[in-house]
């Protein structure tokens, strides 16, 4: 395992509530993510991953489902223990499969020790490692929202000093003051308990966020021409916590972190890289925010490459946690294409969890929803089989299973050569197998409307992929000599011509020279 198999392999995401539950309680749980790793390497018919993000399983109320964390050095009993995780990531490391865990910075639960403690007095030591103000004559200090739509103002008055506390998604999620030494450092602390233990690094939540404007000056209003920055997120001196942590991260060997970086456009965007020492690579969700457009896509990824600097490494995504599945967006049909299109960019792809098989959003009836801001039914139960509750659990789900299991679920995919699953699959021993996907340039090629065309080159292999976008066949010259076909999304192709009539939303891969 190189220091650069953050570059050449592929991510999965999971969400620990919904991959596997082993005790019968509904939740998904660490112990039923190891039972599940062979799905994902260790066997001939795994998926073939490299890399493994698990979103948090600390200790927490849940108010968030762990993205309010009360304890960052413990796992939540609802997940396991300690011990639990240790074994997952022994079990994932004997199987090649390295582990990043989601470490959340930005906030604490308001059930933290420490926030407990500033919340205590005005005088506590630890008062100001949280955000507290004065209100002006009732109202909170500023015009400062909560990201989390509905939420209403970041602030609340607490009763007991009488002072307003910043969070930026819910009550309970108290903003940490990254202004204070004392947040760093015990930050600083958390990473290397995690390091520690052997994980291969951190997706980091809210990265671009940390650090708002001390005066805490309100937000200006948008004005009909330009969009005035923002002052309680990507400011300029976030990128110094990034520098830190990466001086930290590099104090183990082969580790790295991705960060969460919401901006308003690309440019601000690959500042998140530094000059090679700040995190390894933000997101880019530019991608995921796209209609089904060839166009779309071809220009978020043309522009990307064109601001790169030469040490950066780009990333692509299309779902996680926070948004709805891109087969919902987009369409099951047009699933087999987003797929290729992932897994043959350059840059690291960052898989969701079930987004393999095909996983749609699943309807959640008024009285089974829990996620404050309508994020259930990208979070619901892995579809393994058919069998009640989908093989995920033997108790009622924490949320429900879909109704298309005896055609969406690995079961019923893993031994289909036509299947989406095995789709998935080849893409990635191809990718694996190949130095040009995982390594080499990109060029756009020139291609007709609805269609996205470019080459993968490395020094001996030239791989070109040609992907229709539209819901009818589009005959095109390949202007490429020579052309072989390495696979299509359509199980039913097995040549490939200079003049290709390519079927309603395919995509093919093709060896040139």
């Amino acid at each position: 395992m190189s220091g650069s198999w953050w570059r050449d392999g592929v991510f999965y995401q999971i969400y620990p509530r919904s991959f596997q539950d082993s005790n019968g309680d509904g939740v998904g749980d660490l112990p039923g993510i190891t039972a599940r790793l062979d799905h994902l390497n260790g066997r001939d018919d795994s998926l073939g991953i490299d890399a493994i993000w698990l979103s948090p399983f600390y200790r927490s109320p849940m108010k968030d489902f762990g993205y309010d964390v009360s304890d960052y050095r413990d796992v939540d009993p609802a997940f396991g223990t300690l011990a639990d995780f240790d074994r997952l990531l022994a079990e994932a490391h004997r199987r090649g499969i390295r582990v990043i865990v989601d470490l959340v910075p930005n906030h604490t639960s308001d059930e933290h020790p420490w926030f407990v403690e500033s919340r205590s007095s005005t005088d506590n030591p630890r008062r100001d490692w949280y955000v507290w103000r004065a209100g002006r004559n009732g109202a909170p200090p500023n015009n400062w929202r909560s990201w989390f739509e509905g939420v209403g103002p970041a602030w609340t008055r607490d009763e007991r000093t009488g002072e307003w506390y910043l969070h930026h998604f819910l009550p309970g999620q108290p903003d940490l003051n990254w202004w204070n030494e004392g947040v760093r450092a015990a930050m600083d602390g958390v990473m290397r308990f995690w390091l520690d233990r052997g994980v291969d690094g951190f997706r980091v939540d809210v990265a671009h966020g940390l650090v708002k404007d001390p005066r805490l000056r309100g937000n200006p209003r948008v004005r009909v021409f330009g969009r005035p920055a923002p002052r309680d997120r990507d400011l300029d001196e976030v990128h110094e916590v990034h520098r830190r942590w990466r001086r930290v991260i590099d104090e183990y060997p082969d580790r790295m972190a991705v960060g969460e970086v919401h901006v308003r456009d690309l440019r601000r965007l690959v500042r998140y890289y530094g000059r090679d020492d700040e995190l390894q690579m933000p997101f880019n969700f530019h991608l995921l925010r796209q209609p089904w457009s060839a166009a779309g896509f071809r220009g978020v990824v043309d522009e990307w490459e064109r601001l790169l600097p030469a040490h950066a490494w780009p990333n692509a995504t299309l779902s996680n946690h926070d948004v709805v599945r891109h087969a919902t967006r987009y369409g099951v049909e047009r699933a087999r294409v987003a797929a290729m299109l992932l897994l043959t960019l350059r840059g690291t792809p960052f898989l969701y969890y079930g987004e393999e098989i095909g996983m749609t959003n699943v309807p959640i009836p008024a009285d089974r929803v829990v996620d404050v801001v309508g994020r259930d039914g990208e979070r619901t139960p892995m579809q393994w089989d058919a069998s009640p509750n989908a093989g995920f659990t033997s108790a009622d789900p924490w949320l429900p299973v879909a109704a298309d299991l005896g055609r969406v679920s690995v079961a019923a995919q893993r031994g289909d050569p036509t299947s989406l699953l095995s789709l998935y699959r080849r893409l990635v021993r191809v990718r694996r197998g190949s130095d040009a996907l995982r390594r080499g340039a990109y060029r756009v090629l020139p291609s007709g409307p609805g269609v996205y065309a470019y080459e993968r080159t490395a020094e001996r292999e030239r791989l070109v992929v040609v992907l229709n976008f539209t819901d009818r066949a589009q005959r095109l010259h390949l202007a490429v000599a020579d052309t072989r076909l390495v696979l299509s999304t359509d199980p039913g192709r097995d040549a490939i011509s200079e003049r290709l009539t390519l079927g309603a939303n395919e995509g093919i891969l093709a060896r040139a020279g």
